[in-house]
């Protein structure tokens, strides 16, 4: 027999509410797959003038907890701090932006790729992918201000955006490198992670005529192609 969980929680915002009515969830039942949960806002909140008369949002969030039905996995044992520390700041994100989905972890020496699973992946993406580049900017400038140079890079993708982005950024290199080499001019290209940098660099590596070099502070640094 199906049952299903319902939590009611608060919070400033809708969004906030939501991330709190999924770790009430999350205590209930752990593992729980952040995909299937259904909300009910009962309240937006209101805001009172000069603070008075502040009222919460109000949300219940259910979810089917059906025997035989395989949970998500939870969050591996061995997630290193700055996993968890990603982990923890996407689902707020994802929460605020009222996305019900999960986020799977892939770490090695050099990176932390986050995939958001789930429904609803084109608001987590965004026009042109604004909103996922906006969140990796959020999550990087958030886990370098708290670990400095011994942060690690952090990729965020959702639905394979950034295979197609690798794809944009190739063709972006070689459209940028012909403009150095017909103008003799150095060309320098929008701010990007380590990961897109790298990307680039490695596109134009053999490519004759031009070479490339980073430049900038992170998180805002960028790739500059001159002429050789």
């Amino acid at each position: 027999m199906t049952e299903t969980l319902h939590v009611e929680a608060t919070g400033e915002t809708v969004g906030e509410a939501k991330w709190s009515a999924l770790r009430e969830l999350e205590k209930l039942r752990p593992g729980i797959d952040k995909a299937a949960v259904q909300f009910q806002v009962l309240s937006e909140g209101e805001r009172g003038l000069l603070g008075v008369g502040y009222a919460p949002a109000r949300v219940i969030a259910s979810v089917a907890d059906a025997p035989g039905v395989v949970e998500a996995a939870a969050p591996p044992a061995d997630e290193g701090e700055m996993a968890g520390e990603v982990r923890e700041i996407l689902e707020r994100i994802l929460g605020a932006i009222e996305t019900a989905a999960r986020v799977e972890l892939h770490e090695d020496d050099e990176a932390i790729v986050a995939t958001v699973t789930g429904r609803e992946l084109g608001l987590v993406i965004g026009k042109h992918g604004q909103t996922i580049d906006a969140i990796q900017y959020l999550v990087n400038a958030i886990v370098w201000r708290a670990h400095g140079e011994e942060r690690k890079q952090v990729v965020v993708d959702a639905a394979g955006y950034r295979e197609r982005r690798e794809a944009t950024l190739g063709t972006l290199a070689q459209r940028s490198a012909e403009r150095v080499r017909s103008s003799g001019r150095p060309v320098e290209l929008d701010s990007m992670t380590a990961v897109e940098r790298k990307v680039v660099h490695l596109f134009l590596k053999d490519v004759p005529g031009v070479s490339t070099r980073s430049e900038g502070t992170e998180p805002n640094r960028f790739v500059v192609i001159e002429p050789e």
